[in-house]
């Protein structure tokens, strides 16, 4: 185990159909709860030493739930929470999380948004201008077709560390790169903009996928952000609709190790932990 090695991108919860409502009929693996001890199982197979702990729920509950699990569990390294960015009190609920040094950034599930440009209304940019006052990270979690209007949208805040999750899923099932390719470029222009290379397999055929699929993503991602702003997330439990752990990781350790050992240690760890401050 590399305590320098982290999974920067995965979630706990205790499964709640209410609160879960995302989890459709397609998915009972993971309609149950995962929680600290189940991951550290996985973590300490593929050598890795923490995590990053990602919100699945938009609430301050969430929030208050996983910062009881990293103080409990060391190996969390840091948590991606939520806030409601439209609210007129935003500014002094992350003045509040300030109190937790465990709190590194926060996100919101944009990509579920029937307003398909929602990151660009005037409310939530104001809420998102607050972050770098505070030290926050913005994680960036959209489809595709949001890409043009997250284009915008970074170039608003020209300060402020992002991150792209999982590559902004494109279309792996389908084979198609096109102007997911055009716009992750453009977007990797911006030397605060960094990308998650997580959530793979989920956008690819759950049931066939093959090691081959990703590697015209992988190609485009890494060329365009480079070996300094890219960085290792699971994105567990929700892989395991399509793979386990230890073969999502497969992955990525196998399309990784041509690179020098270097540039392998940021991309597994050195790059999250610069990110998050953790």
């Amino acid at each position: 185990m590399n305590t320098k090695r982290i999974d920067a991108h995965q979630h706990f919860w205790q499964y709640d159909p209410t609160r879960h409502i995302w989890m459709s009929d397609e998915m009972p693996a993971i309609k149950k709860d995962f929680l600290p001890d189940d991951l550290w199982l996985h973590l300490t197979e593929c050598g890795l030493g923490g995590c990053v702990a990602v919100q699945a729920d938009q609430s301050e509950a969430e929030n208050s739930f996983l910062l009881q699990l990293s103080m409990q569990h060391r190996f969390i390294k840091g948590i991606v929470g939520w806030v409601d960015f439209r609210a007129t009190n935003v500014e002094e609920r992350l003045q509040y999380y300030l109190q937790f040094p465990k709190m590194r950034g926060f996100r919101h599930v944009l990509h579920d948004e029937a307003q398909r440009d929602f990151m660009l209304r005037p409310d939530f940019m104001r809420g998102v201008s607050q972050l770098k006052k505070h030290g926050y990270t913005y994680d960036i979690l959209i489809f595709t077709d949001q890409l043009a209007y997250t284009l915008e949208f970074i170039k608003a805040f020209p300060e402020q560390a992002f991150i792209i999750d999982h590559i902004a899923k494109p279309w792996i099932k389908q084979q198609i790169v096109g102007e997911w390719a055009d716009y992750m470029v453009k977007i990797a222009s911006f030397g605060n903009v960094f990308c998650k290379i997580s959530g793979l397999v989920t956008e690819a055929d759950w049931k066939g996928w093959k090691k081959e699929d990703f590697t015209a993503y992988l190609d485009i991602v890494v060329e365009a952000f480079g070996t300094d702003r890219i960085v290792y997330g699971s994105d567990w439990p929700v892989c395991q609709l399509a793979a386990s752990y230890q073969a999502q990781f497969e992955i990525v350790e196998d399309y990784f190790s041509r690179f020098s050992k270097t540039e392998q240690d940021k991309f597994f760890g050195g790059n999250a932990v610069r990110f998050y401050s953790l």
